[in-house]
């Protein structure tokens, strides 16, 4: 399945003065099989070492860091020279050995220009680990999230429908499949980015229960990872946090609140726990701003935020989000899909590189996201984005927000087709990848 992020690879393959590159991601994003797809496609020759499963490999980082010695030695791990001019060197499930992780300072330094990504499942989680190096500035990086809906759709074959989005939104002009896509949605919104998922989906469409498995086995393995790079304590606060993610944002206001996570909870408790689903991968945290203004950095109150999953088809997974309602278009309006759908827009401006913020002014008014997109040359104030989970668009906040700041653009995210109604840019939730 293609993935968008095989561009940044080519860029990194192609410049002269590369850097090793270290590749973050939750577990089961895909890290391991982009790699390897690239490494088959772009090189002669490659040499892959997984660290967590290969004891060997891991001992080439004893003693000597000299890139010359370490590959001699992982040479001989797999049996036939490695050509540093050549050869796409893997070290996968780097986190396994803080040796080969401070390795990588001395593959850019002494052996500039080598081909060399390492990868990890709670890479990050390590790096701030006591006793671990990460070689700051020796280093390029990149983060895989879950497929994005665009990818979704490419791995259904439907590159027609991903450019026809594409075109229509530059238009801002309505999209003649626009009910196809929106099934297409729901269908995402189910599955998620999950490259396991969507294999599956791929597969047969119809076989949700075995989607769904795949989905919990996921969730369960993050559950058991928790007690990897944690006391026993800190274990069941992280677990107690994620755990109440749906809680979370079933709330009106999403607010994330520690007494949701247990009675009395307080962020003394719990803040550490957040911050380790966040360095995980497997939370996305979205910050309150004041301020419509740019810098938008200016403005957080950093003591409210937002929790939203990584991925909406393991929030659907955790939620029992029930499949044979949702794809009926009768039976939808039933739900309460509000959570669901502003978990999907998050993980679409995560995808696209946005910091997630939201504005709440002084009185009750609140927009769901907001954020600098334009030319930043010409970029008076951010722009706000609403987001509603069908074609019911009545809001007062959005207005209250257009009158204070004035922004160039404003923006609702609805099941409605692409146009523009009282100066707000009407754009399908099928289209959030376009942001």
């Amino acid at each position: 399945m293609y993935r968008n992020a095989t561009k940044q690879l080519l860029t990194w393959k192609r410049n002269r003065e590369r850097k090793p590159l270290l590749v973050y991601g939750a577990r089961q994003t895909g890290k391991s099989y982009l790699i390897r797809h690239f490494g088959r496609d772009e090189f002669t020759d490659m040499a892959y070492f997984d660290l967590e499963a290969n004891a060997a490999a891991r001992s080439a980082f004893d003693g000597d860091l000299n890139p010359k010695t370490v590959l001699r030695k992982l040479g001989q791990v797999q049996g036939k020279p490695i050509d540093a001019s050549q050869t796409l060197v893997i070290l996968d499930e780097i986190q396994a050995s803080n040796r080969a992780l401070a390795s990588l300072k001395y593959f850019n330094e002494s052996l500039p220009g080598s081909f060399v990504i390492a990868a990890g499942s709670l890479l990050g989680v390590a790096v701030k680990r006591e006793g671990f190096s990460a070689p700051v500035g020796k280093v390029e990086t990149m983060t895989l999230r879950p497929m994005s809906f665009d990818e979704f759709l490419l791995a259904l074959g439907d590159e027609a429908m991903c450019d026809g989005i594409r075109t229509q939104y530059k238009l801002s002009e309505q999209y003649v499949r626009h009910d196809d896509a929106l099934d297409r949605y729901w269908a995402y919104l189910l599955c998620g980015g999950m490259p396991e998922a969507v294999a599956a989906y791929v597969a047969d469409s119809h076989d949700w229960p075995g989607i769904r498995t795949i989905q919990r086995n996921i969730l369960d393995l993050y559950v058991a990872d928790m007690a990897k790079y944690a006391t026993p304590t800190e274990t069941a606060r992280i677990r107690e946090a994620f755990n109440s993610t749906p809680a979370q944002l079933a709330k009106e206001n999403r607010k994330f609140q520690y007494k949701t996570v247990h009675s009395g909870g307080r962020a003394s408790q719990y803040a550490f726990a957040l911050d380790w689903l966040e360095t995980a991968g497997l939370v996305n945290r979205c910050i309150q701003i004041t301020s419509g203004q740019l810098p938008l950095a200016l403005h957080e109150n950093r003591s409210a935020f937002k929790i939203y999953m990584a991925d909406t088809g393991l929030l659907g997974a955790m939620s029992e989000l029930p499949v044979e309602t949702l794809l009926n278009p009768r039976l939808r309006g039933s739900l309460n899909l509000g959570a669901f759908t502003e978990n999907y827009v998050a993980q679409a401006l995560t995808t696209s590189g946005h910091t997630l913020r939201y504005w709440r002014s002084n009185s009750d008014a609140e927009v769901d996201f907001v954020a600098a997109l334009g030319d930043p040359a010409s970029l008076r104030t951010a722009t706000p984005l609403e987001v509603k989970s069908s074609d019911n668009v009545r809001s007062r906040s959005l207005n209250v927000y257009k009158s204070k700041y004035r922004p160039q653009r404003a923006i609702r995210l609805s099941t409605k087709n692409f146009g523009n109604e009282n100066s707000i840019e009407s754009v399908p939730l099928y289209a959030a990848f376009c942001l």
